[in-house]
C-alpha cells in the first residue's frame, strides 16, 4: 500500500538516503586510503633516515648499528627504487628478472614519480639519492575498492528495480484481466436481452432484412464478448490459415469503411499455418486497420500484405496518413498514449500485449514519414505444415 499511496515520496526517500549513505562510505572509503598512503610515506621517510645513517657510519668507519639496519631491512611490501646521484640503482620488491631492464626501471620510475613525491636521501646538506616509491599490492587493492562498492549498489539497484517494474507489470496485467473479464460480463447481460428479442421479432413477422442487420450486430457484439473474456484469462492457440484469417477481417472492415479508401491486399499462394487465437488475432488487424484509417481521416490507401521469410510471416499495414515521429515508434504501444481527442490510448497497447505475449510474437513500426504514411508490421512465427 506505501507504495500506491505515497510511492512517489517514499521513492525518492529512499533514493536520497542511499545516496548519502553511499556518498558517506565512498569518503570514508578516501580517508582511510589517505590515512594508509601517509602512513607508507612515513615508513618510507623512516628508511631514507636509515640510509642517512648509513652514509654517516660510513663517513666516520664506524658500525652502523641495529637500529638502521632492522629499519632498512623491514620493508617487505612497499616496492622502490633508489637512484643514486652517479646514475646507479638499488630496487627492493621489485622482480629482479625486470629490474635487469633499464627501460623498465625508467618506465617504473615515472610511475612512482605520479604515485608518490620522490624522497631525497641527504647528508650533510648534500643530496646523495632520490627514493622513488609506488603503492604497496594492499593500497593498490584499497584503491578498487570504491569501484567494487559502487557495482554492488548498482547491482542491488537494478535488483530493487527489476524486482518493483515486475511487481508494476504484475499488477498492470492483472487490471487488464480484471477490466477484461468484467467487460464481457457486463456486454453478456444485454447480449442475452437482444438474442431474445430478435427472436421475439421473427415470430411478429417482422421485414426479415431487418432481423438481418440485427443479427448481424448480435454476433459482433458475441465476437467482442469472447475476445474480452479471452484477454482475462490465458488464450487456446490452434494451428490456423494466417491469410484467410486476415482476409476474413480484410473483408468485413473494407465493406464498412468509406469508399473514400483505397484498400489492397497482397497476399502469397497457398496457405500459411500459424498458431492464432482467431478471435484475438482478428481484434489485431482491426485496431490496425481502423488506427490507419483514422491516420487517413478517412480518405487514403491502405495495403495489408503477408509475406514470409523460411520460418517467419510478416503482416504489414500500411497507410498514406499523417504518419509517425521517430521518437513516438515505441511510444505508440505505450497504455494511455493517443494523439485523438478522443479515446483512451489502448488499442495499440492492447494490440502489442496479443501479439507479443499471447502469440510471442513481435510488432513494431516498420516505417513512418511525416504526412507520407506508416507500415506497421507484424512477425510471427510459422507452424509445421497441416493437412
Amino acid at each position: 500500500m506505501i507504495f500506491t499511496k505515497h510511492g512517489n515520496a517514499f521513492r525518492w526517500i529512499i533514493i536520497i538516503a542511499s545516496f548519502f549513505i553511499v556518498s558517506l562510505i565512498l569518503w570514508k572509503t578516501y580517508e582511510f586510503f589517505q590515512h594508509f598512503k601517509d602512513e607508507e610515506r612515513t615508513k618510507m621517510e623512516n628508511w631514507s633516515f636509515a640510509q642517512s645513517d648509513l652514509l654517516k657510519t660510513d663517513d666516520l668507519n664506524g658500525n652502523m648499528g641495529d637500529l638502521p639496519l632492522k629499519v632498512i631491512t623491514s620493508n617487505k611490501t612497499t616496492p622502490m627504487i633508489k637512484v643514486n646521484v652517479d646514475g646507479s640503482y638499488d630496487f627492493n620488491n621489485i622482480d629482479e628478472d625486470k629490474a635487469k631492464d633499464s627501460v623498465y626501471i625508467k618506465k617504473l620510475i615515472l610511475k612512482f614519480e605520479k604515485e608518490n613525491t620522490p624522497i631525497d636521501v641527504k647528508f650533510d646538506g648534500k643530496l646523495y639519492s632520490k627514493i622513488y616509491y609506488g603503492n604497496s599490492p594492499l593500497l593498490n587493492k584499497l584503491k578498487y575498492y570504491p569501484l567494487a562498492l559502487l557495482l554492488i549498489v548498482v547491482l542491488f539497484g537494478a535488483v530493487i528495480f527489476f524486482f518493483y517494474s515486475s511487481n508494476k507489470n504484475a499488477t498492470q496485467n492483472k487490471l487488464w484481466s480484471g477490466m477484461a473479464k468484467e467487460t464481457a460480463h457486463q456486454i453478456g447481460t444485454p447480449l442475452s436481452s437482444l438474442i431474445g428479442w430478435t427472436e421475439i421479432l421473427k415470430s411478429e413477422h417482422v421485414n426479415p432484412d431487418y432481423i438481418a442487420e440485427i443479427e448481424k450486430d448480435v454476433d459482433r457484439l458475441k465476437t467482442i464478448t469472447e475476445r474480452f473474456s479471452k484477454i482475462g484469462s490465458l488464450p487456446t492457440l490452434e494451428i490456423t490459415d494466417i491469410i484467410k484469417e486476415t482476409m476474413d477481417s480484410y473483408d468485413y472492415l473494407k465493406t464498412r469503411s468509406s469508399n473514400l479508401i483505397d484498400f489492397e491486399i497482397i497476399t502469397p499462394e497457398g496457405d500459411i499455418p500459424v498458431n492464432l487465437n482467431k478471435q484475438l488475432y482478428s481484434w489485431t488487424i482491426e485496431n490496425l486497420v481502423k488506427n490507419a484509417i483514422d491516420a487517413m481521416k478517412g480518405r487514403g490507401k491502405l495495403i495489408v500484405e503477408i509475406s514470409q521469410l523460411e520460418n517467419n510471416v510478416k503482416v504489414s499495414i500500411t497507410d498514406t496518413g499523417i504518419g509517425i515521429a521517430k521518437k513516438d515508434f515505441n511510444k505508440i504501444f505505450t497504455p494511455g498514449y493517443t494523439t485523438k481527442k478522443r479515446g483512451w490510448g489502448l488499442g495499440l497497447s492492447l494490440t502489442r500485449r496479443i501479439i507479443e505475449d499471447f502469440h510471442d510474437g513481435k510488432i513494431k513500426v516498420l516505417q513512418s514519414q511525416k504526412e507520407k504514411g506508416t507500415t506497421i508490421q507484424i512477425s510471427l512465427k510459422r507452424a509445421p505444415n497441416y493437412v
